[in-house]
């Protein structure tokens, strides 16, 4: 008997910690470390770069949550998606310069910018469901390369429509936003400029979460994206539903455009391309296909980027921003391809 029992703890599987996850723990030890230290030497310097990297996440947190929801119900990437962000900035320049917005205030200026962000969400969703319908609805069933190609293609076409449009030259916009201290962190003032986009982030996240998890078209969605062909012998019009997350996720482009183009106050036909990649990596940080998710990896790459191109002591500079960024991507898709936040799931036999 006690050889038996010998037998069967030799037997039994001995949990050793894997040696990536140990590289990866001392990896974010080092990184802790390093921003303590940088907090030391500056603080002044560290919260401003903390809030600069806050607002340009919750921005990067908008696109990616579009490349989220079209991913999740056709998992396609639609690379197009930054480029309809694109075209959303310059229309927001066009319409800020053409109604002479900087001569306007108070409550008269925020309708207007009520107004042109109706506009924008509009377009670029009417673009968004036209690329749909023109460029993806017929590929649905072909290899997977090809609706990947396509969209390649298709953000080569808009991101030459921008080119024509304004130029090779970054576009100005104007500067409206109010820039009044909402309060102060360490003695580093907090911005309505900044803050507003922060406020617009979380309902717009919370609203998505409600539509998906809550009412009939999120169902219809759901159903979709678990199997096409089951939802469409259910009475669900597979068509229409997908049609409607491009346009969902191209109001979220149009939105994220007004935000960024009135926060950073230029515009360019490649910054779409950037924007785009980097909001893309966002998504997949955070769990490609889950709308929190995508936000975390947005607010993540943010303060990457942030405290990359600030922090003085030890910082690669931000020469080196865009290889970390990917880098990270990189690493997300070998070490844990589901995310922060998303599930893995097993693969159908």
């Amino acid at each position: 008997m006690a050889t038996e029992q010998a037998r069967i703890r030799v037997a039994r599987p001995r949990h050793r910690p894997d040696v990536l996850n140990i590289i990866g723990v001392l990896f974010l030890i080092a990184i802790a470390l390093w921003l303590i230290k940088n907090f030391i030497e500056a603080p002044a310097d560290f919260y401003n770069l903390f809030l600069i990297g806050l607002t340009n996440g919750c921005v990067y947190g908008l696109v990616a949550i579009g490349y989220s929801l079209v991913y999740g119900i056709l998992e396609l990437i639609n690379f197009a998606h930054g480029d309809v962000f694109m075209l959303g900035g310059m229309l927001v320049a066009t319409m800020t310069t053409s109604w002479a917005l900087t001569n306007k205030s108070g409550i008269v200026l925020w309708l207007f910018i009520l107004l042109m962000l109706l506009i924008a969400m509009a377009f670029c969703a009417t673009i968004n469901t036209t690329i749909e319908i023109v460029a993806y609805r017929r590929l649905r069933n072909a290899p997977r390369l090809a609706p990947l190609i396509t969209a390649i293609g298709m953000s080569f076409i808009l991101q030459n429509i921008g080119l024509v449009w304004k130029g090779a030259r970054p576009t100005s916009v104007p500067d409206i936003l109010p820039h009044g201290t909402v309060f102060t962190i360490g003695g580093v003032p907090y911005t309505w400029n900044r803050l507003i986009v922060v406020l617009f982030t979380i309902p717009v996240l919370l609203a998505l979460m409600w539509l998906v998890q809550r009412t009939r078209h999120g169902k219809a969605m759901r159903a979709t994206a678990q199997d096409r062909d089951a939802a469409a012998m259910m009475g669900i019009s597979v068509n229409r539903t997908i049609s409607f997350t491009f346009f969902i996720a191209g109001s979220l482009a149009g939105a994220a455009a007004l935000l960024y183009a009135l926060y950073i106050t230029n515009i360019r036909y490649t910054e779409g391309f950037r924007v785009g990649l980097i909001a893309f990596t966002a998504a997949v940080l955070g769990g490609i296909g889950n709308l929190p998710g995508a936000v975390l990896g947005g607010l993540v790459i943010g303060f990457v980027e942030s405290f990359n191109n600030g922090l003085g002591w030890h910082a690669p500079g931000s020469d080196w921003t865009q290889s970390i960024i990917f880098a990270i991507l990189i690493l997300i898709l070998v070490f844990r391809p589901e995310g922060l936040l998303g599930e893995r799931t097993p693969e159908g036999v």
